[in-house]
């Protein structure tokens, strides 16, 4: 059974990883101190109020404290693929985007909030991107059959 698209091969499977990982620098970066986030929020709420939605609730310390950990912690695997990409971190940075959009999904479904949606449609393009197949001799027979299986054979 032949898919719509090719696969990857390593070489090019790799510049999805890092592009993936530069993407969460950027994305992920205003997440990492409490001053950053403070004009991001505020700035993601006027944006989710000019898409329709309400303005966001303010954070409490504790909220906080969650969206920091997240954000050091993004930074710190963005940085990992950045420097190393490889098949087994774009596999599992496929599996954490299909959580994380899974998550955010559930949050759009309980609020509505359009700003999520913002973040919701890369998570699932990135995740697909990085599940997809890879041919050649770095790839993962067992890689291949559990996440691009599921996109198409190789």
């Amino acid at each position: 059974m032949s898919s719509f698209l090719p696969p990857f091969s390593p070489a090019q499977f790799r510049r999805v990883v890092q592009a993936s990982a530069a993407y969460d620098l950027v994305v992920t970066a205003p997440f990492a101190t409490p001053w950053t986030f403070a004009l991001a929020f505020g700035q993601l709420s006027a944006v989710n109020h000019a898409l329709g939605g309400a303005p966001l609730p303010a954070f409490a310390p504790l909220h906080l404290l969650f969206a920091l950990l997240m954000g050091s912690v993004v930074l710190v695997w963005s940085v990992l693929r950045l420097r190393g990409p490889t098949l087994h971190l774009g596999r599992y940075d496929a599996a954490a985007r299909a959580l994380f959009s899974l998550w955010m999904a559930w949050a759009w479904q309980q609020t509505g909030e359009p700003v999520l949606l913002l973040f919701l449609l890369p998570e699932v393009c990135w995740a697909l991107v990085q599940a997809w197949c890879v041919s050649g001799p770095e790839r993962s027979a067992r890689g291949n059959r559990a996440f691009g299986g599921l996109l198409g054979s190789r």
